[in-house]
């Protein structure tokens, strides 16, 4: 009885390894080498270089709306900046003294980013997106002004980017 539980065993083990092998050509679901940046179509997506060539200075994208403090010349400031990574920015914002920073990465949509700025719904808020391939605006973060003096970022959506279909 031992010999044919042991055989058993073996002649189960070792279906399970051949069938676990790498499926062949004419398997639906075979990836013969392609990257990771291919379709299932085979049609390659375009990306975006890692990095900048040329890294401005000055800011891409400013939103500034005056407070309304009648003693200082003070504002609500929101503006992004070129990072040395493509899909990245540094995110300045300030509202009268009260200053943050953060970093805001940008989906690889393929294209060179474009982000905008775009005044939110209340007083002291403005909605950080971007534009997608059709140049349609994309919510994204919203920077505001919470209790009088607290200077806020949350995040609206999340955004990835699929090799399907492009």
């Amino acid at each position: 009885m031992k010999i044919p539980i042991a055989l058993f065993f073996t002649l189960s083990l070792s279906s399970c390894l051949f069938s676990c092998q790498t499926p062949s050509a004419n398997d639906p679901g075979h990836d013969s080498g392609a990257s990771s940046d291919k379709s299932a179509a085979g049609v390659s997506r375009a990306r975006n270089p890692e990095f900048r060539k040329i890294v401005k200075k000055e800011a891409v994208a400013t939103y500034r709306e005056k407070t309304d403090n009648p003693l200082n010349d003070w504002y609500f400031t929101v503006e992004l900046y070129e990072t040395p990574k493509t899909l990245q920015y540094l995110l300045t914002m300030q509202f009268e003294e009260v200053k943050g920073q953060d970093t805001l990465e940008l989906p690889d949509f393929g294209t060179p980013p474009k982000p905008v700025l775009q005044k939110g719904k209340d007083k002291y808020s403005c909605i950080i997106g971007f534009l997608d391939n059709n140049n349609k605006f994309m919510d994204y973060k919203l920077v505001y002004v919470k209790d009088g003096n607290n200077l806020k970022l949350t995040t609206l959506k999340h955004y990835s980017v699929s090799g399907e279909g492009q």
